[in-house]
């Protein structure tokens, strides 16, 4: 992997990460392909919107359908047919989410499978193997996700048992690489709660590890906007300049450009195609719930000012009908325009950075109030 940095201005940085498999252009959007597919979505859609790079998980693949049927595709890519660079989570978060099923020790995580039941035990070297057998080209850290709220000495503690589970991950790493041709990467994850001090212990430490990405993990867990850009800006000025900045799990339209704002590079979140489905479309003029009854006979496009296919041949009264008859139809041509307005939305924003305005455009966006 290399990173380019083209253009910043104050925090902001405009950028280009380039793998064998594609170039991606930051700040990035990743759409989340949790079990090797954005939901009701196509790789050949993906591709037309113009997405460069697709989130998928470590842990749910291993789950279903199983290392034994991805090997026999060569890796993730040929599964699914996506000829683009993938990134996966390393299974950290989704431990956490199971916390009530887990048993955490210094060698991993011991858990049942939420599928069948079975006792599994997901440990640093599993992870990295499984993302190597995923062919993934940005590879993550097995970390454990900090809670919150956390106390400090527990966000100590367990920031601490991370630190030691992204040295193994290095090695193992480097180990199944050795005598390869790939330019696949390794992203550390920054740990460490609401707690600046141990933010930038995390990220001190990590660089000392030099690694090729660094990701802050931990955040969009129930903290508070203020707390979530207080820790941004704690931790900026630790990040590497010339290595890429990745937020996991953010977010809102909003969200997205306070943060590129902060310095963040890329980013993932499942909001656009869970609110999709959920029948809640982002538009130029707001967001909107096609399943109000205020759409039932409306004959406008979602927006006017968008070019998916969605906007240019189907009206919002027709969306409504689909949603409120739970049609899947419906849940895929909203996901089509919600994946399309986050990939505008991102072009907008690396306009602004390159024009050195995009604080500008935040403060437009903000004192409208038409986007969340």
């Amino acid at each position: 992997m290399r990173f380019e940095l083209l253009h910043s201005h104050k925090n902001s940085r405009l950028g280009r990460l380039v793998f064998n498999r594609g170039t991606i252009d930051t700040p990035a959007f990743m759409p989340v392909g949790t079990y090797g597919s954005v939901k009701t979505m196509s790789s050949e859609e993906l591709n037309g919107i113009g997405y460069e790079i697709i989130l998928s998980n470590t842990f749910h693949l291993m789950l279903r359908p199983g290392m034994e049927v991805i090997r026999s595709h060569q890796g993730l890519h040929d599964f699914m047919n996506w000829k683009r660079p993938i990134l996966t989570d390393s299974g950290g978060f989704q431990v956490y989410s199971l916390k009530s099923l887990t048993k955490i020790d210094e060698e991993g995580v011991e858990f049942r499978s939420p599928v069948n039941g079975d006792l599994i035990k997901l440990t640093p070297e599993l992870s990295i193997s499984i993302q190597h057998d995923l062919s993934s080209d940005i590879v993550m850290v097995f970390d454990e996700c900090t809670p919150y709220p956390v106390s400090e000495k527990h966000a100590l503690s367990s920031m601490e048992l991370s630190l030691r589970w992204a040295k193994r991950s290095m090695e193992s790493f480097k180990a199944l690489k050795k005598d390869q041709q790939s330019d696949s990467s390794l992203f550390g994850i920054i740990q460490g709660g609401v707690y600046p001090k141990l933010r930038a212990k995390c990220c001190e430490a990590l660089k000392k590890i030099d690694f090729d990405g660094y990701a802050l993990g931990g955040l969009a867990v129930g903290e508070t906007e203020e707390e979530r850009i207080r820790t941004l800006e704690a931790i900026g000025p630790y990040l590497p300049i010339d290595k890429p900045r990745y937020l996991m799990g953010v977010g809102t339209p909003m969200d997205i450009m306070k943060s590129v704002l902060l310095g963040i590079d890329m980013f993932d979140c499942v909001i656009p195609t869970r609110h999709a489905r959920n029948g809640q479309l982002f538009t130029s003029e707001g967001r909107i719930n096609l399943k109000n009854s205020r759409y039932r006979m409306d004959k406008s496009p979602v927006d006017e000012k968008c070019l998916c296919i969605t906007c240019q041949n189907y009206t919002r009264s027709y969306l409504s009908h689909l949603h409120r008859c739970n049609e899947i139809l419906g849940a895929h041509l909203s996901t089509i325009h919600n994946l399309q307005f986050y990939y505008s939305l991102m072009a907008e924003i690396r306009q602004a950075i390159s024009k050195d305005s995009l604080d500008k455009l935040v403060e437009e966006y903000l004192s409208q109030g038409k986007i969340d």
